[in-house]
């Protein structure tokens, strides 16, 4: 299936993108069928043939999600925005190296602090 995608070019720390028609599985680094326009993060132009958009778009290629609010943004789609989930830590969610014990981070201080406690004693005049 032909996705319409965001290819990383760019030195580090300074990423910009072409939007690019590739293979929906393809490595990063392959070759795409076809480059039609770039998109700059830092600045935030984006700049792409909307013809050979509309064009891959009948031929089936479906975009990306980033891709797709992008050329929503810049009236190239009409239709609405989707909403990217984006996962987040919740505050009671324990953390990956002790989700397989099922006992919380708290849980595993509290005994240390406790023995920590008991060896100090007060010291009198």
């Amino acid at each position: 299936m032909l996705a319409i995608k965001l290819q990383r070019i760019g030195r580090k720390h300074q990423p910009s993108y072409r939007v690019v028609v590739a293979e929906k599985r393809s490595k990063m680094g392959a070759p795409p069928v076809e480059d039609f326009g770039s998109y700059n993060s830092f600045d935030k132009t984006f700049a792409v043939n909307a013809e050979r958009v509309s064009y891959w778009l009948k031929a089936g290629a479906r975009p990306t999600a980033t891709v797709h609010n992008l050329l929503v943004k810049n009236g190239i789609l009409v239709v609405p925005k989707l909403k990217i989930a984006i996962k987040k830590k919740q505050a009671g969610e324990s953390t990956p190296a002790l989700a397989g014990i099922g006992v919380s981070p708290e849980d595993k201080l509290e005994p240390a602090v406790a023995s920590a406690a008991e060896e100090i004693t007060p010291v009198s005049n």
